[in-house]
């Protein structure tokens, strides 16, 4: 293991962390200027680069804080750990600003110092680990046996031009498999165009499709290639083909058959050649039933079917989808990587994501943007998530005794489930709980027992019916038996948007 550099003028806080890291088997090497320090980084190898860096904000020959900010120009992923007194907290705060792990004050209790470096260290060989992943980042990502499943399936139909059916729960991440079905043709030299047959208004979703011709209607003023034509030699998505208009489910499948189209308003027939992927979120099997969906265009897409699973059920994913997600928005926005506490990962973990890997990747944009420090616990988890700061404390500190504010999220059933009976038992043991919860509240002292719990039960009871009904405001109201204004108004101020 790569060694523990610790800096700092005073030759007995040196002393004292050396015997007390050598006793947990963590190797050190001490400075007593930041000017060494930095001669010692340029001359480092890989080996014997500092596991972490623990150094004192005021030195001679230079500041704690102008060692951070070079140190992380050259190693942005080491963490480093600021050591201050009581009285420098405003340096600790600019310590933060430049990417500092944390800050220890001085005088310090020597076992807490020892458990923080230890966390420092746990999370330097997490970010190791993590760079050689990112390093060959696929377009896709999962370690859940049902996403090796469809990676599978993409390396099968890697040389294939049949046309695929992709299901899965909306946010599930349909469009990043048929980009990488493409991407791993025979067709990858050649566009990928990607049309929402949902997001289009009924009356312009023809001329989407297959162009139109000039005059052909008002506005038309010159000839427009439609995505069939853009697509030609390449790949058209179609998401979302369960909500695609009865009419045009026809034109659809006359160019399936033989490649041929007109223009809206043209009397030439264009050919094209495009592989077709679609997808939907819904079940086309009853929608066929219904008369909603024409049979025969259903079993043209239908050839081979790929099921997406929702994020509930890949939720060994969780916790590398999020920090690639950190990763990535950090990347975007020009910043310092967030880091994520155990403790919020397992929080994470054990949410039921609704809006499944689209939702969690806004909530890791997110919290790159509202998470004051670098590293993320659960108190600045979005309301979204569901924790409240009292929650958050007792979920970052497992050494002491907790109490439970409300029970933890569970998987929420999608709607093609059978509903689930709840016992009355059931029902007795989450009301115990909300006694419970707030009775430890009222005894705490606060004064906003009443909001909080509120707050807690209308999000949980909002977010299970929009998971139940996949985001559907409407039947989530009527489910929940309150109006549609009240919902949009509730979504709102519990910001569950």
């Amino acid at each position: 293991m790569k060694p523990i550099w610790i800096v700092d003028d005073d030759q007995s806080i040196r002393f004292v962390l050396e015997k007390a890291l050598l006793r947990e088997s963590l190797p050190t090497r001490s400075f007593n200027n930041a000017r060494d320090v930095l001669a010692a980084l340029e001359a480092a190898t890989e080996d014997n680069s500092p596991q972490v860096l623990v150094s004192d904000i005021r030195m001679p020959g230079g500041s704690g804080l102008d060692l951070l900010g070079k140190v992380k120009e050259r190693f942005p992923a080491l963490p480093v750990i600021i050591m201050t007194a009581y009285s420098d907290l405003d340096s600790a705060v600019s310590a933060f600003q430049g990417g500092a792990f944390e800050y220890l004050p001085k005088p310090f209790d020597l076992p807490k110092a020892v458990e923080l470096i230890r966390r420092a260290v746990e999370e330097s060989q997490r970010e190791e680990v993590s760079e050689i992943s990112m390093a060959d980042t696929p377009e896709m990502l999962g370690q859940a046996p049902a996403m090796q499943d469809v990676f599978r399936a993409i390396g099968r139909l890697s040389q294939s031009n049949v046309t695929v059916m992709i299901t899965g729960e909306s946010g599930s991440g349909k469009e990043l498999v048929a980009r990488a079905l493409h991407k791993h043709s025979t067709r990858a030299a050649g566009p990928f165009v990607a049309i929402n047959t949902a997001a289009i208004p009924k009356d312009l979703l023809e001329s989407e499709l297959f162009g139109h011709e000039r005059g052909a209607f008002t506005g038309a003023q010159t000839m427009r290639r439609g995505r069939f034509e853009q697509a030609d030699g390449g790949t058209l998505f179609l998401d979302e083909i369960g909500d695609m208009p009865f009419d045009l489910q026809t034109r659809l499948l006359r160019v399936l058959s033989d490649g041929h189209f007109y223009r809206v308003g043209g009397h030439s027939a264009v050919k094209t050649n495009v592989r077709i992927i679609a997808a939907t979120h819904q079940n086309l099997e009853q929608r066929v039933k219904e008369g909603a969906f024409r049979e025969d265009l259903f079993h043209r897409l239908n050839v081979i079917r790929l099921r997406l699973p929702a994020l509930r059920e890949r939720k060994e994913d969780v916790s590398m989808l999020t920090r690639h997600f950190l990763q990535q928005s950090a990347l975007q926005l020009g910043v310092e990587p967030k880091r994520i506490s155990d403790a919020a990962l397992a929080w994470l973990g054990s949410f039921a994501f609704p809006g499944n890997v689209r939702q969690l990747e806004n909530i890791c944009h997110w919290l790159t943007v509202m998470t004051p420090a670098q590293l993320i616990e659960s108190k600045d988890l979005p309301p979204e998530v569901g924790v409240t700061p009292g929650e958050s404390q007792a979920l970052e500190s497992p050494s002491q005794e907790r109490s439970v504010v409300l029970p933890a999220p569970t998987t929420v059933q999608p709607a093609t489930a059978a509903p689930a009976v709840v016992s009355q038992a059931g029902l007795d043991h989450w009301e115990r709980d909300l006694e419970t919860a707030a009775a430890v509240l009222l005894a705490s002292g606060r004064t906003d027992v009443w909001d909080a719990l509120t707050r807690r039960v209308e999000s949980r009871l909002i977010m299970a019916a929009l998971a139940a009904t996949r985001g559907r405001r409407i039947e989530a109201a009527q489910k929940l038996g309150i109006g549609r204004n009240t919902i949009t108004r509730k979504i709102q101020e519990l910001g569950l948007e």
